[in-house]
């Protein structure tokens, strides 16, 4: 135990002593020297933290709170990185614009030269004499003029007396000709001659398939049991839209848990994959963060796996790099439930 103490001392002076010169580099590969030999005491993490990405930052910061929740330097460190990650933010904007030049030329003498355009008083005039005629065409003044002024009224009188005439050449006053409702032809009422109501032999119908039988709590779906998967077989369905996961015996559910999956910066993989190999603790890294002795990794495509977490429990919150982070119990316990081989259908 004492030689733990002193290689972890050892590897804390030696990043400090690195970060004094500023060698991040190797700042960095000490902190996460002392990080893997104790992964319970605070200064490695928060050495780790200073070399890191905002949110990579933010994970090891709280890492320290969990073991010291009293550190008044990961408090300060936790400012720092919020900060940070916000400056990141706000700063990405502004890159995508650039300022324009404003280019300009001599304008050509011939430019100022107005090009003759209609005259405007003109074309009113013309449009109001246009409308004085036609409303002189309309007037009594012209139909009179027109007509010789006393036939007028003649030809008036016997407009409306072709109107009024009209009214008594209702025809449809003959009635009978509602005699059409002779219709009760329609008792051809022997058509209930389909009552051979024994058609209704569809009664197969009845065997309502209860194929889609299995549904979960919440809004899950039951996407059915995976190609190749037996009746007994234990299989493993990641929802990522509702961030949860379904373990099962063939359609049978056995238990689901929170997880979290990876954030739309580094989204989790879809599809249907196979377990390839499984540690009881595993260190794990990429770009800007490290992350010692994580416990029972399932890898299941490429660096993508199946793990417990100790250093968030935010489940039901996408916070991964694309892993699916488990609660350390409900990981140890699939464990024991997957094998290799183990089918992980991960969907929306």
């Amino acid at each position: 135990m004492n030689d733990i103490n002193g290689a972890y001392q050892r590897a804390i002076e030696s990043a400090q002593q690195a970060l004094r010169i500023r060698d991040h580099r190797e700042t960095r590969r000490w902190a996460q020297k002392a990080v893997s030999l104790d992964p319970n005491r605070e200064e490695g993490w928060l050495l780790l933290a200073s070399q890191s990405d905002p949110r990579a930052s933010l994970v090891y910061l709280n890492r320290a709170l969990e073991i010291n929740p009293k550190s008044q330097r990961a408090r300060q460190g936790m400012h720092w990185a919020i900060k940070r990650l916000r400056n990141s933010r706000s700063s990405q904007g502004p890159r995508l614009t650039t300022a324009r030049q404003l280019i300009t030329y001599p304008i050509a003498s011939d430019a100022f030269i107005r090009s003759p355009a209609f005259s405007w008083p003109l074309i009113l005039a013309l449009l109001i004499a246009l409308a004085t005629l036609v409303i002189w065409l309309g007037s009594p003044t012209f139909t009179q003029a027109l007509t010789g002024g006393e036939s007028r009224p003649a030809i008036h009188l016997a407009l409306l007396k072709e109107t009024r005439t009209p009214t008594p050449t209702s025809t449809f006053t003959p009635t009978p000709t509602l005699t059409p409702s002779p219709t009760p032809t329609i008792t051809p009422s022997p058509t209930p001659t389909e009552t051979p109501t024994s058609t209704p032999t569809d009664e197969p119908t009845p065997t309502t398939k209860p194929k889609k039988k299995k549904i979960a709590g919440g809004q899950y779906q039951y996407p059915g049991r995976p190609a190749g998967v037996d009746d007994n077989e234990h299989w493993i369905d990641v929802d990522l839209s509702q961030q949860r996961t379904y373990f099962y015996e063939g359609d049978e559910l056995v238990r689901s848990t929170l997880v979290s999956t990876g954030t739309r910066y580094h989204p989790t993989v879809t599809g249907k994959f196979k377990i390839y190999v499984k540690y009881r603790a595993a260190d794990m890294s990429g770009p800007g963060y490290y992350l010692p002795k994580v416990p029972y990794v399932m890898y299941f495509y490429k660096d993508y796996g199946l793990h417990g977490t100790y250093w968030h429990s935010n489940f039901g919150t996408p916070m991964s790099h694309g892993c699916i982070n488990l609660p350390t119990d409900e990981a140890g316990w699939l464990y024991g439930f997957a094998k290799v081989g183990t089918v992980v259908n991960v969907h929306r």
